[in-house]
């Protein structure tokens, strides 16, 4: 199974809880999967800019990328928080490879909007490295930073990167471990299994709102791009990754087509 798991960067911020999903990713491609895994970074970058003076700004929910912004994009990103990890996944046993998407033109992306400056809208992505790495073995780990033309960089939302890696990969399966246990109804209730129209109809409703509505939106993206089938679950759950890929019911699922149980 092609397999893409994106990691919250909420998660990677506590080195005991990297070291926890290291084995079970790691345990993945040893059963046969080919996977890919995507991450973003969004408080360690809050956090190294803060201790150089520099104020993050936000304008609905994207950092405003100046130019000094993305120096730290690359150095927090595609530096210490994607070689953090890829140690972790060695030690577990796995042939981690870190990327970006400047790697090979793995993912490219244009100016989304002037006011936010380097920030990226996915325009394309080329699956061949990731075919090519996984087919041999390894495990590609890939930072949410895009190329543009003429050689920009761009900051891209890691969400939006997992949705490009996975529909440009042909993933089976694309798993979102966040910080929630999955999608909330009314009721306040997790859902543990969603399709598109239920889960446009959460938004529709004002139900899921914020993070979980931008969640849900790239997860539909995902769905109508050809990959199978979406989770959205809590990355600090015991040994999450191993329970779901063993066929467990963490989180919610989502599908593509309508579906009667909730």
């Amino acid at each position: 199974m092609k397999l893409l798991v994106k990691l919250g960067g909420t998660l990677l911020d506590h080195p005991e809880t990297r070291d926890r999903l290291a084995p079970q990713i790691a345990g993945a491609v040893r059963e046969g999967h080919k996977v890919v895994v995507v991450h973003g970074g969004g408080k360690q970058m809050t956090r190294f800019l803060a201790e150089r003076g520099i104020e993050s700004r936000f304008v609905n929910g994207l950092r405003v990328t100046s130019p000094e912004t993305i120096d730290a994009v690359l150095k927090v990103f595609a530096g210490s928080v994607n070689h953090e990890l890829v140690a972790a996944l060695n030690r577990a046993g796995a042939l981690a490879v870190g990327l970006s998407g400047i790697d090979a033109g793995l993912v490219e992306a244009e100016e989304m909007d002037p006011a936010l400056g380097a920030v990226g809208r996915v325009t394309r992505a080329n699956p061949a490295l990731l075919d090519l790495l996984t087919a041999h073995g390894y495990l590609p780990t890939v930072a949410c930073v895009a190329g543009g033309a003429g050689g920009r960089i761009y900051n891209v939302n890691a969400d939006q990167m997992a949705v490009a890696c996975a529909s440009g990969f042909g993933a089976d399966r694309l798993i979102f471990l966040t910080d929630v246990e999955g999608v909330l109804d009314g009721d306040r209730r997790v859902r543990s299994v969603l399709s598109v129209s239920a889960g446009e109809r959460l938004i529709a409703e004002g139900i899921a709102t914020g993070g979980m509505q931008a969640k849900l939106n790239a997860a539909i993206a995902a769905l109508r791009s050809g990959v199978g089938e979406v989770r959205i679950a809590l990355g600090a759950a015991p040994a999450v990754l191993t329970r779901i890929l063993a066929g467990e019911a963490l989180g919610t699922r989502l599908l593509a087509e309508e579906v009667t149980t909730a």
